[in-house]
């Protein structure tokens, strides 16, 4: 069974790699899905003298679980099993390292499709992932018509 990575911010480009991933599955049969949110460490040393290191860990699970809520819904709407995982640190280097650590077969992620420029302009996490990680990884790109 392929066992495949979808990193989930909860934006439509990710939902789209979840369709995408869903119709694959209908044509390919089962795959080992598993949703990964990837929260933003915080920081600031002004910020973890006020805040408790059990707050911080509270704040970035609420906030993953939130920005994982469509992709679970969708997931459980259609009767497929998966697993959710949230993480903290640096976007693409964690997508990178968890699905390596891991033994991902794929990557599948949304784009936003603005082109290699706007993307190096705008430091991408799709290109990012797509330029360094050794685990082969599906790009899904918004639709020509809109």
């Amino acid at each position: 069974m392929l066992k495949v990575l979808v990193p989930v911010d909860g934006s439509d480009n990710a939902n789209r790699a979840l369709d995408h991933l869903l119709k694959l599955r209908a044509t390919n049969g089962e795959l080992d899905i598993h949703l990964l949110n990837v929260q933003i460490p915080i920081d600031s040393g002004h910020a973890r003298m006020f805040v408790s290191h059990e707050d911080v860990e509270g704040f970035h699970r609420e906030e993953g679980l939130a920005a994982l809520a469509a992709a679970r819904r969708t997931l459980d709407e259609a009767g497929v099993p998966y697993t959710h995982h949230i993480a903290v640190g640096h976007v693409a280097d964690t997508i990178i390292r968890y699905a390596t650590e891991r033994h991902f077969d794929k990557i599948v992620m949304g784009t936003h499709g603005r082109g290699a420029l706007l993307d190096a302009l705008l430091g991408s996490v799709a290109h990012a992932v797509l330029e360094r990680s050794p685990i082969p990884v599906t790009l899904v790109k918004p639709n020509a018509a809109r």
